[in-house]
């Protein structure tokens, strides 16, 4: 970490609050554009008739761990908490299965059967995660007022997360997109506390290319680093050509 801001944040009067997640936000937040370009993708979103789709994007890694009283992704084994709701390859009969220089290939297809009942829930591979040894999901439901909790890795270090938790009524169809990033400041007066603050963390809801929500990490003493929602513009509810979407 820069030492002149590691200064600079002890310096100060509220650092106490603030070293956990500022500090490594100015190591870990510096890759952050560039950590949703997975190397190896598994299956992208497969949009289905009358359902949602809810991926996260934008940091190391990202899970969705719970969405209303359904706990999804292990905080700590990282992987689907029930194998049930995993959607898994189908079965095949290696006899009809194609080859390829004599060698039987696999299906790549996952079983994507619709959901039934209003409380389903279904969690599809997406990529490998560009935390080694990870893999991204993402979340099949269907439409409804659904309370969904992210973990976001801004860093490569499993032991550093950002938690994220949001109400919202999914009413529409599609494809939506949790995407984390870090806000850059419109005007820096060049101040002390401007200059050791770190940019915060921001959290985008969109449906398709469309922003809905905005949540952004407060670093007064008030919210003691909650994310809080936030108005927009009109001029920002399309995502800008830098926080382009990897599914």
């Amino acid at each position: 970490m820069n030492k002149k801001h590691y200064a600079l944040w002890t310096s100060m009067t509220f650092a106490a609050s603030l070293l956990l997640s500022g500090c490594q936000v100015l190591t870990g937040y510096q890759q952050i554009d560039k950590a949703d370009n997975a190397t190896v993708w598994t299956n992208k979103i497969q949009p289905i008739d009358g359902e949602v789709n809810i991926a996260c994007v934008g940091t190391y890694h990202c899970e969705i761990v719970q969405i209303d009283r359904t706990l999804v992704i292990s905080s700590d084994s990282h992987e689907p908490v029930d194998s049930r709701m995993l959607a898994t390859l189908p079965s095949y009969d290696s006899a009809k299965s194609p080859t390829v220089n004599n060698t039987t290939t696999a299906p790549i297809n996952i079983d994507m059967k619709p959901l039934i009942g209003k409380k389903d829930i279904k969690i599809v591979p997406l990529s490998a995660s560009a935390m080694p040894g990870l893999t991204n999901y993402y979340a099949r439901v269907m439409p409804a007022k659904h309370e969904v909790h992210v973990n976001f890795y801004p860093e490569n270090n499993r032991d550093y997360v950002e938690r994220f938790a949001m109400i919202h009524d999914f009413v529409d169809a599609g494809t939506y997109q949790l995407r984390a990033y870090q806000k850059k400041s419109a005007t820096n007066s060049g101040s002390l506390l401007e200059t050791a603050s770190p940019e915060p963390l921001c959290i985008d809801l969109l449906q398709g290319s469309q922003v809905k929500r905005r949540f952004c990490k407060q670093l007064d003493a008030e919210h003691q680093g909650e994310f809080v929602e936030t108005g927009m513009s009109k001029a920002s509810l399309k995502v800008s050509n830098d926080q382009k979407i990897s599914a």
